[in-house]
């Protein structure tokens, strides 16, 4: 069964990413936009929910999302929005952010599937109305979240820590990076706060450690799905490339809509760990390139 309506919602920026080299580059990205790219060049036809503004940025970001098959609606804010990204020797990044989050104006339409993520759900104020979003879709889709904290947004780890765990509470299943929940909960063991998210009401709730692979739990039990070798140029991206093509998996599976939430929580452990291994090889793509450049099918080895 393919989705035939699948809505992402959230943010959409220009990364300034200032390479360790001294080399400046302004490229297309955002989390919630990278998971919507990576959707479109998997074939799936997403639509993006997010807010642009009418700017000389807002216009390379509409050109580079249709370029990848990804229709877009949005806000209208006054200045497209901006991170900058300081990439150090081995690649890893840094943010600083220049944004403003608003979903004012812009209409909804219902989906199969709804992914929300990153700045979007905590940013004021547009993060209320991801919420609204989410539970008016909830009862007919299924819902993906990735937290994907900025700790350069966010100074009040407690209000963090209640957006997220709602929006956790809303979702089916729920993708984090071990970083999110390091800083989310200061000295507990990311394997049980991943339990404990589960046990508030998500399917399933996986954990990526970076080169190391991932872990998810679920009702089925816990299971992990090593890294990919791959020579790393950067880091950019490739937590969203690993979400965008865990909803794809999701999708080829069946679970598509509201309907299947049932049957997720009844997959075993060789559908779900098939699926973390698609997500894990196309997210390996990702890193061995520059910028936030997700594959296409083809290229997922």
């Amino acid at each position: 069964m393919t989705a035939r309506r699948i809505l992402v919602v959230g943010e959409a920026l220009i990364d300034i990413v200032r390479r360790a080299d001294g080399r400046i580059e302004e490229i297309p990205g955002g989390s919630p936009a990278n998971v919507a790219i990576t959707l479109g060049r998997l074939g799936r036809s997403p639509r993006l929910l997010t807010a642009l503004g009418a700017d000389g940025h807002g216009g390379v970001l509409r050109d580079w999302l249709a370029e990848s098959g990804v229709d877009v609606a949005h806000a209208e804010i006054p200045r497209t929005a901006t991170a900058t990204a300081e990439l150090d020797g081995t690649g890893a990044a840094t943010y600083v952010f220049d944004i403003a989050w608003s979903l004012s104006g812009a209409t909804t339409e219902d989906a199969d599937v709804i992914h929300v993520g990153s700045i979007a759900g905590l940013l004021e104020p547009g993060a209320d109305e991801v919420l609204r979003i989410v539970e008016a879709g909830r009862p007919g889709a299924l819902v993906t979240y990735d937290p994907n904290i900025r700790p350069a947004l966010v100074s009040d780890g407690a209000d963090t820590r209640r957006r997220v765990e709602s929006l956790v509470a809303q979702a089916d299943v729920v993708k984090a990076s071990d970083e999110d929940l390091h800083w989310l909960y200061p000295g507990f063991d990311p394997r049980d706060a991943a339990r404990a998210w589960q046990a508030s009401g998500p399917a399933v709730v996986i954990v990526t450690e970076g080169a190391k692979g991932a872990f998810a739990v679920a009702d089925c039990g816990e299971l992990e799905v090593p890294g990919r070798r791959v020579s790393v140029v950067d880091t950019v991206g490739a937590g969203d490339t690993f979400m965008g093509a865990l909803i794809d998996g999701l999708i080829s599976a069946g679970w598509v809509d509201g309907t299947a939430r049932d049957a997720l929580r009844a997959a075993d452990s060789a559908q779900l760990a098939s699926i973390l291994d698609w997500a894990a090889r196309a997210a390996a793509v990702t890193v061995s390139r520059p910028g936030a450049d997700p594959p296409r099918r083809g290229e997922v080895a």
